[in-house]
This record gives C-alpha cells, sequence and structure tokens, in this order.
C-alpha cells in the first residue's frame, strides 16, 4: 500500500467522518471507521505521531497506580487491552516484567501486595506471568539496588514502538479507504445546509474544502484551540494540560528487567532498558501553560528525574549523563481537579467523549484524555457514539480492530524468533542486529522494504546504525515521513546514534526522495523540527 501525499479529496460525495488530529486516537478512530465501511478523512497539523502520541513512557499498561485513585474501569479496560494490542502487533508490542521495590518510609507492603493481587486479576490475564516476590538480596534484579532495598514485587505490563502505533494505524486506514493528510492544518468547520464544511489549508498555503456528516476533535492538547478557533465555540473545552518529560541515559545495568520506583512526593516513575545502549527515565507530571508544540524538559525536571532514580540506584545518575530528553502535554479531562487544586498526578487518565449533536445539525464529537493503551476501545466507543448520526456502514462488525493484525503483525505474537530466523535466511547478508531492527520496526512489512536485494550495496547508502537508503525511500513512499526528524525521532529512535552531520545527510536525502517522488509536497518547503 503506497501512501499519496497529496490524496484526491473524494467529492463531491461528502465524507461519512471527517477527523481533526493524526495522534493515536484520531488514527485509531480513522482504522476503526474505515474498516466499518465508513468514508474517512483525517488531517494532521504535522507529523503523524508527533505530539503526545510520540512522547509517553511506551507502555500498555493498566496503571498500577490509578488504582489508588479509584480508576477501576480504567484499570481493567487497560490490563484487557494489553493482550489484545500484543496479539494485532507483536512486532512492536511485547512483554516486560517490572520490579517493585519495596520502600519502608512509602506506601506499606500490605498496599503493594493488594494492588498487585488487584492488577493481576481484575483485566482478565492470560499469557503474561503473573506477580511474583523477588529477594532483592539474592535476584539478579536486585543488583542495580541499593543494599537497603531488600524485598520487592515483580509483575507484567509490556512495551510499545508508540509513534510507530500510530503510523501502522494509519496506514491501516489507509489501505481501507482512508484519506490521510499530513502537514495539513484545519482552518475552519462551519455547519452547511446539514453538513460540516472543512477548510484546510496545506504548508504551501493552498487551500482545499470538503464536506462530512460528522466532525471529530482529536487533536490532543490542541482540542481547545480547534473548539476555539475551528469550530468557533466562545465555550472553553474542560482540559486539564499536563506535562510529562522523560530522560535518557547509557545504559545503566545489563539485565533486560525494568523497574517502578515510587517517590515521597506519591508520584512513580519507571527506568526501563531503551534501545539496546541507552535507559529510559520517566515521567514527570506538572500541569502545563503555552503552546503544546514548545513543550521541552525543563532543568528542574531533568534533576527531579536524576535524583529520583538516584534515591534507588547503586550508581548515580545526573543531569550530564543526559543524551536525549523528550517532553509531551497529556490533554486530561478536567472539569473539576484543576478548580479544586487537585494535584497533576491525581488527574484522571480515563477519556471522556462529549457529543453535541443538536436536532438537524451534524454531530461534533470531540475527546478528551485517553491513555496509548486503550486508544482502540475509545475509538469503538467514539463509533457508538456517533451511531444514529450516520449512513448504516457495510463493512466489518464492532470489534474487529482486536482481531486483525496492524500491518507488519500477521504472526504469532510468540512468532517473532521464528521471523527473525527466516529473514535471516533471506537476507543473511545483512547483520542480526540490523535485521533484528527492521523486525521489530517493520514487521513482516521488512522484506516489502528490503526487496530483491541480494548484497547490502543494493539497499543504497548506509548513513550509520543500518540506516539505508531503501529504508528511507520505503518511509517516504509507505509511511508519510518528509523530514530527516520523521525518520529518526518517530518511526525510528536513530537519532540517539547519528551525528548531528549524518542527521543532515538524512535529512537531505529524505527531501530529495520527496521531491522526486511528489513534487508539490517537496516544494511546501518544511522545515525539519529541532530536535530535542
Amino acid at each position: 500500500m503506497a501512501v499519496t501525499p497529496e490524496p484526491q479529496l473524494r467529492e463531491p460525495e461528502p465524507y461519512d467522518i471527517a477527523i481533526i488530529g493524526g495522534g493515536i486516537n484520531g488514527c485509531g478512530v480513522a482504522r476503526d471507521a474505515a474498516g466499518r465501511g465508513y468514508r474517512v478523512f483525517l488531517c494532521e497539523q504535522n507529523d503523524l505521531g508527533s505530539g503526545t502520541s510520540s512522547a509517553s513512557t511506551k507502555l500498555i499498561h493498566g496503571g498500577l497506580r490509578y488504582l489508588e485513585y479509584y480508576e477501576f474501569r480504567l484499570v481493567r479496560e487497560a490490563l484487557r487491552e494489553r493482550e489484545v494490542l500484543w496479539g494485532i502487533a507483536p512486532h512492536i508490542v511485547w512483554p516486560l516484567r517490572f520490579v517493585l521495590p519495596y520502600h519502608r518510609k512509602l506506601r506499606p507492603r500490605w498496599l503493594l501486595r493488594l494492588g498487585l493481587f488487584l492488577y493481576d486479576n481484575i483485566g482478565g490475564r492470560k499469557r503474561l506471568p503473573p506477580t511474583r516476590s523477588v529477594d532483592l538480596r539474592r535476584d539478579v534484579v536486585g543488583g542495580p539496588l541499593k543494599p537497603s532495598f531488600v524485598r520487592g514485587f515483580e509483575y507484567s505490563d509490556c512495551w510499545v514502538e508508540d509513534s510507530r502505533l500510530v503510523v501502522l494505524n494509519a496506514a491501516a486506514a489507509a489501505s481501507l479507504g482512508a484519506t490521510i493528510m499530513t502537514r495539513t492544518r484545519c482552518v475552519s468547520a462551519e455547519k452547511v445546509d446539514g453538513l460540516w464544511q472543512v477548510t484546510l489549508q496545506r504548508e504551501d498555503g493552498e487551500r482545499h474544502t470538503l464536506r462530512a456528516r460528522a466532525l471529530i476533535n482529536a487533536a490532543g492538547p490542541w482540542v481547545d484551540s480547534v473548539v476555539q478557533t475551528v469550530v468557533r465555540d466562545n465555550s472553553r473545552a474542560p482540559v486539564r494540560l499536563v506535562q510529562g518529560s522523560h530522560v535518557v541515559v547509557p545504559r545503566l545495568y545489563d539485565h533486560d528487567g525494568c523497574y517502578i520506583f515510587q517517590n515521597d512526593d506519591h508520584r512513580i516513575f519507571f527506568v526501563i532498558p531503551y534501545e539496546q545502549d541507552f535507559t529510559l527515565i520517566g515521567t514527570t507530571d506538572r500541569d502545563y501553560e503555552g503552546d503544546p508544540g514548545k513543550v521541552a524538559a525543563s532543568a528542574e525536571e531533568i534533576e527531579y528525574l536524576c535524583r529520583s532514580a538516584s534515591d534507588y540506584l547503586l550508581r548515580p545518575v545526573t543531569p550530564d549523563m543526559v543524551c536525549w530528553t523528550y517532553s509531551g502535554v497529556r490533554p486530561l479531562y478536567a472539569e473539576h481537579e484543576q478548580a479544586s487544586g487537585s494535584a497533576a498526578q491525581a488527574a484522571t487518565r480515563d477519556y471522556v467523549l462529549k457529543l453535541d449533536a443538536e436536532a438537524g445539525a451534524p454531530p461534533l464529537l470531540t475527546i478528551f484524555g485517553g491513555k496509548i493503551t486503550t486508544y482502540r476501545r475509545l475509538a469503538e466507543a467514539v463509533l457508538a457514539k456517533l451511531d444514529g448520526h450516520l449512513p448504516r456502514p457495510s463493512g466489518k462488525p464492532a470489534g474487529w480492530t482486536g482481531t486483525v493484525p496492524l500491518p507488519g503483525g500477521d504472526f504469532p505474537r510468540d512468532g517473532f524468533d521464528r521471523e527473525l530466523a527466516a529473514l535471516e535466511a533471506a537476507y543473511g547478508f545483512l547483520p542480526r542486529p540490523q535485521l533484528r531492527r527492521l523486525l521489530r520496526l517493520y514487521g513482516t512489512r521488512a522484506r516489502t522494504l528490503l526487496g530483491d536485494a541480494r548484497v547490502a550495496s543494493d539497499l543504497g547508502r548506509d548513513f550509520g546504525a543500518g540506516l539505508t537508503e531503501a529504508e528511507l525511500d520505503y518511509l517516504v513512499r509507505e509511511e508519510w515521513v518528509r523530514t530527516g526528524d520523521d525518520v529518526l525521532w518517530r518511526r525510528t529512535k536513530l537519532g540517539l546514534r547519528l551525528d548531528g552531520d549524518i542527521r543532515a545527510a538524512v535529512d537531505r536525502r529524505v527531501r530529495a526522495l520527496v521531491a522526486a517522488q511528489f513534487p508539490r509536497t517537496a516544494d511546501a518547503g518544511a522545515e525539519a523540527e529541532t530536535v530535542r
């Protein structure tokens, strides 16, 4: 399925659904709706997943700490989704084991046991291993910790390549007929003759207009901006913006286990092996004001994360060790919480859907909050809300997204090693780590990327870390890539391994490929983002 950067807007017949926002919620809705037979349009003002959806802690998890806030429905739904997402995307989702050390001065041991008992049993866990107690003095997972931590618990959750989850949902939607336009901003949406008339502006300033029966505001942290400036509703959206930042440092320990640590401010944070040679530490929780597109980890947050990790680890973590940071803004529903002065970490992570559907007028559905783990269930809830406001679809039934693999995920959840062996047999001229990286990112579609190559030189220039011209060509053709940053920080994380000159060379090559394949897109002259 080749991506068209300037898809033809299918007028004069209106779309059934127009979606503003190309994050995980918008792309998840687009996939589900297109599969059910709806005519779907989605626009994203930047790159797919370039906001909150690529700035998560990369976990598919129930959210152990949400049990303290009695968010049982959210936790149960999220826990049920872990194995569903692992099943439909085994290339980008896989299990992890987390160690929770017992801290004598914080939550009591009985409370941790109770929370983990609920975590194991309310979500229909089937394949993931259960919680166990750990003697940190004897188990390998206790090695990196200070000797004062002698007891702990180990439990299961899953990892996800978050920005790839977004792109794969968009690619699946496009293969089912959805129109996906990136680098395209929605500048206005008006109700005209029982339909939404939506005006779009591309990077080059050219404008397009389309009509749709329903409009979905899935703009994430820009949800209120869409309400105010696009729909022109004078009411304020009840959204609370909460900043979460992460730091990446060189690998801190040798084993593959992860840690969940408690702080005396009642926050928790994770320490996770990352991209083979690094460790990810995060996240923070604090209220945010300003342009969500300019969010960045502050010196205070970096110091906080390093100090907090050092409270547990034998090896101190200091800000000078940080080789990359990233930060996102979570758009949490908060009709009452912020006014009451509650802490940012206490605001609900559950999603809330608001439907404005006056008689005779086209409906507007606004999405607040949500976790990447529950995006698929959110999409189902969105379409259930719109049922009765749209023509009856003739495609797949509700719930289909939980059984049909995402692109590249058409192999058993326990079949990664077999797929890797088969890839090695077909492309043995490439190093195993490079093939493993390609399989993790693209799954079975790695064969599409590698094509008929028989020697490494068939893939063109290697820019370093196994990133070839063939991969860049694939990403431009198939995954809406338009700049070097799209490749280096979202489709992959190879920006961690390549220096500034090579990153600039990647950007130049990407732009040349765009100019060759899509001349008008290249003329837009979009500048690459500043690497955070």
